[in-house]
């Protein structure tokens, strides 16, 4: 029985590459990614397209090897059987039975799932009620549009009562409601206990779900950290907005306004001096925290890209 302390995933030194073009030499994509995601966490995994993540997730849910490396679920070796009956994934680009429609899906793989069958369709129903599907779930697969895709593949993830979901790019597809919708269900599900590891490249979704969060470059976890550590040591800036023209200030024009950012209390206090020294009116001071993708992108200049 795994504790409340121990790592729900424990990767170590995993390695892998791939044969190149006309099986011509062998390209290198995970570089001893070392990672431990805990229990009731959201941990997301960032990186640009051929960074590695897909790949990590996709060993991770045993459906490629690794070359070199080691990773544990909940306690127990990645290879065993039993262990993968709690865990649930998400492929980046779901593919699934065309002539089949959604609840028929679903269905079918409860069973693959082992849901008991006196407890099969109850299951099927309260989860297409919970991922938006209640009322199109009669629908022909082959006729459902991107976003529904997701919306069924994250259900038939979320079947059995995963204790830990891998979600590879779960907003992918969907319409701004869409992605509220899902970050609703990653959250209620983070509540009840479920740890999530979870790529996107949609940073702002990223931001406001995890608690913590990798960079992968290159094959390899360069950074990793929570939120508050990774987000909360930078300088404090401000956005210092004016009506009208600022005069030599320098800022971005807004309609009737002008937004002038800068970085440092000294800084600050040096432009409303200015500022009021000049009679220009102020509209508003509001402090910005930097963003998780102005941390990502500094960490892309760090590395040499």
């Amino acid at each position: 029985m795994i504790s409340a302390a121990d790592p729900v995933l424990q990767i170590r030194g995993l390695t892998k590459a791939f044969r190149g073009h006309l099986s011509l030499g062998r390209r290198m994509v995970l570089r001893g990614v070392d990672l431990s995601v805990r229990r009731g966490e959201v941990y997301g995994f960032l990186g640009i397209n051929g960074a590695g993540k897909t790949t990590t997730l996709r060993i991770v849910a045993g459906l490629i090897f690794a070359d070199a490396g080691d990773v544990s679920l909940l306690g127990r070796p990645g290879s065993d059987p039993e262990v993968r009956r709690r865990v649930g994934f998400l492929p980046e680009s779901p593919t699934f039975h065309g002539h089949l429609t959604g609840a028929e899906f679903l269905e079918f793989q409860a069973r693959l799932a082992g849901v008991p069958a006196a407890g099969r369709r109850a299951e099927v129903e309260r989860l297409l009620a919970e991922v938006g599907m209640r009322g199109r779930e009669g629908i022909l697969i082959k006729r459902c549009s991107k976003g529904m895709l997701q919306r069924l593949g994250l259900a038939q993830a979320m079947l059995g009562a995963p204790e830990l979901l891998i979600l590879d790019e779960p907003m992918s597809g969907l319409d701004p409601a869409g992605r509220r919708d899902v970050r609703d269900i990653i959250l209620r599900l983070r509540d009840r206990g479920v740890t999530i590891l979870l790529s996107s490249h949609i940073l702002s979704d990223a931001e406001a779900l995890c608690d913590r969060v990798g960079i992968l470059h290159e094959g390899r976890l360069t950074i990793e950290g929570s939120l508050d550590d990774l987000l909360g040591g930078a300088e404090p800036a401000w956005e210092v907005a004016v009506a009208g023209d600022p005069g030599a200030e320098t800022g971005e024009r807004r309609g009737d306004r002008t937004l002038i950012r800068v970085a440092g209390q000294e800084a600050l206090e040096a432009l409303l001096g200015r500022l009021l020294a000049a009679r220009v009116r102020l509209v508003s001071v509001t402090p910005r925290r930097p963003s998780l993708e102005d941390r990502f992108m500094a960490a892309l200049r760090e590395e040499g890209r």
